[in-house]
């Protein structure tokens, strides 16, 4: 690979500025073009260009652009693209480029709840007890059968919010109807995956790996409901700290060894070598670590906090993952700790408004703003809204309390009509 990169990076969330944020700070970097960007990759650096015109979907277009500007790699942010097979085409298309990131058939670890359930049977990975359906009334007859609580799946991809928890029998043929019958979650509810409910805390680790060696990042804890004390609906995340406090070290080695390497291993067994960042979201019973899913990207909102604590070059790290050189890079990462808070449009998970003018104020010292929905308007110098997750306040500090308390810091420094966001991040683990 030649010493100076050109990426391009496909995404325009919270996630994508996150890593284009990190990305700029390697002496590698040459250039990032973000496909298609938001407000805060717009305003980040020189080095770093928004291509609105193009689109993520448009995998000959996207060639085309890549082709035309002499991209040297390639980093899918979302799970879309990735599941739809960006890295294949780009593998049969130009092949020259490398890609930080799974193919398609790997992908389906994330695409398919059922392929990733039906993969931890085959390969013996702690996780919970389950059934698939793609018949509703076959659904419907199951929960009719038992008594034990359940947590109901969309198999395919919908945006982080197709998982539902019933708290009654009523409230889960209730989300099997909305699923399965309704769409709630349009096509991704062909096919459903009902399990049993887990007990205890849950924790997500992103682990690199280039299809052999594994390493990974500090374990984190998401915040998934949009209401104080775990209340609400499910959003795709409310904030996040790392690292957690509920998984010692000699937990972490076993989840090692019992989960991640076997499921990197099993992936090259069955001839989907997976490439790029693994997203374990593992619940903590008293039986043990157990898989609650997996995606194929980095997470949003850990992302934020992770890569602020990171002091390894990212770009090096990328390229390792895509050139199976992984084993000769040291992941280094930060003993501080990290907390993020993520500040939402009104209304939102559900419908909300869009174009509210966003101002921002200096923040402190070890507090980044890192933007998801948001725009940039050149003409007239304006920020506005134009998603469900507007920003987001990332901070770092010795202790996780001084983190916790900077990033709420960060979060009075934003300002647009209508902001909501959660009051209590990381609030179980200060209390404990």
């Amino acid at each position: 690979m030649p010493d100076q990169l050109r990426v391009l990076l496909v995404g325009n969330g919270g996630r994508e500025h996150a890593i284009a944020w990190k990305l700029v700070q390697s002496s590698r970097i040459e250039h990032i073009y973000v496909v298609p960007g938001n407000g805060g990759t717009a305003t980040l650096d020189s080095r770093v260009t928004n291509v609105s015109a193009a689109k993520e979907t448009d995998f000959p277009g996207l060639v085309a652009f890549a082709q035309e500007k002499d991209i040297n790699l390639l980093v899918p942010g979302p799970e879309a693209p990735l599941v739809a097979g960006i890295v294949d085409y780009f593998a049969q298309h130009a092949s020259h480029i490398k890609s930080f990131g799974p193919s398609a058939a790997a992908a389906r670890m994330e695409g398919s709840k059922t392929f990733s359930k039906d993969f931890m049977k085959r390969h013996s990975i702690p996780t919970a007890a389950y059934e698939n359906f793609s018949s509703y009334d076959a659904a419907t007859a199951y929960l009719n059968s038992i008594s034990h609580a359940v947590v109901i799946k969309a198999s395919g991809l919908a945006a982080g919010k197709g998982v539902i928890i019933p708290q009654t029998a009523d409230e889960a043929h209730a989300a099997l109807k909305d699923i399965m019958l309704d769409k709630e979650f349009g096509n991704a509810g062909d096919e459903v995956v009902i399990e049993e409910f887990l007990e205890g805390d849950e924790l997500s680790i992103l682990s690199f790996s280039d299809g052999h060696t594994i390493k990974s990042l500090p374990p984190a804890q998401d915040h998934k409901r949009i209401g104080d004390g775990d209340t609400g609906p499910n959003t795709g995340g409310m904030g996040t700290y790392a690292p957690t406090r509920i998984a010692p070290q000699a937990v972490l080695d076993q989840i090692d060894r019992d989960i991640l390497q076997p499921t990197i291993d099993g992936m090259r067994s069955e001839g989907h070598i997976f490439k790029g960042v693994l997203f374990t979201g593992l619940m903590m019973t008293p039986s043990g670590p157990k898989v609650l899913e997996y995606n194929v990207r980095f997470g949003d909102p850990e992302t934020q906090s992770l890569l602020a604590l990171m002091h390894a070059d990212l770009a090096e790290i990328m390229l390792a993952c895509a050139t199976n050189t992984l084993q000769d890079v040291d992941v280094r990462v930060s003993d501080r700790s990290a907390a993020t808070v993520v500040m939402a449009a009104p209304g939102y998970p559900a419908t909300y408004p869009k174009g509210a003018v966003i101002t921002l104020d200096k923040t402190p010292q070890d507090v980044v703003l890192f933007h998801a929905g948001t725009t940039f308007s050149p003409s007239d110098n304006a920020l506005r809204t134009s998603g469900g997750r507007v920003i987001a306040a990332t901070a770092t500090a010795l202790t996780l309390e001084d983190a916790v308390r900077k990033a709420y810091e960060g979060v009075r420094c934003v300002s647009f009509e209508g902001m909501q966001f959660r009051n209590d991040i990381a609030g179980r683990a200060l209390k404990s």
